[in-house]
């Protein structure tokens, strides 16, 4: 009788374990189907504030009338080169925390009031996007922001101004690839 209770007992052990390894294999299963898109995306309503709107694009016609370097553009077809529709909302990501952390940050005393209302607001967004991943190789992705990063650093302090004087293109092409 003691053997069979056993028996019993490791095979009714060995259905609850099969039962949750099976519960944790649809979960992430589950997780590993959601879609791209449903991470990498920012509500349009993000964009439709005409305060911060107006900030974003005065700050960047601001910081442009200060930039003396016309031959160069930092968010331009450039940047999408190999890059899938579905990819460059995580692009724009990469491109916006660069441009918060190496840009914005440093160069945050000047360009007053707009700077102070709109960092704030593109950290949010960053924040807002901080899961979205592409599950494929983003090596290629990786190259683009890179050759960006490479070029405002080149640039120096001129690099920081025209990367403040495309916040209207960083906000423009966020928008249209994150909604």
């Amino acid at each position: 009788m003691a053997t069979l209770r056993k028996s019993v007992s490791f095979s009714l052990m060995g259905t609850l374990a099969t039962g949750c390894l099976l519960l944790i294999a649809l979960s992430v299963q589950q997780g590993a189907a959601v879609p791209i898109r449903s991470l990498c995306r920012l509500d349009k309503s993000n964009f439709q504030q005409p305060y911060i709107t107006n900030h974003t694009f005065m700050l960047a016609k601001e910081a442009s009338s200060a930039d003396n370097n016309t031959d160069v553009r930092l968010i331009g077809e450039k940047l999408f080169r190999g890059v899938h529709m579905s990819e460059r909302c995580y692009l724009m990501k990469q491109v916006l925390n660069f441009t918060l952390e190496e840009v914005l940050l440093p160069q945050s005393d000047r360009f007053q009031p707009y700077m102070q209302e709109v960092v704030p607001f593109l950290a949010r967004l960053s924040n807002k996007l901080s899961q979205c991943h592409i599950e494929s190789d983003d090596q290629h992705i990786q190259r683009n922001v890179q050759k960006l990063k490479d070029t405002v650093k080149k640039l120096g302090e001129s690099g920081e101004i025209k990367a403040i004087g495309e916040l209207d293109l960083l906000f423009m092409t966020l928008r249209n690839a994150c909604i």
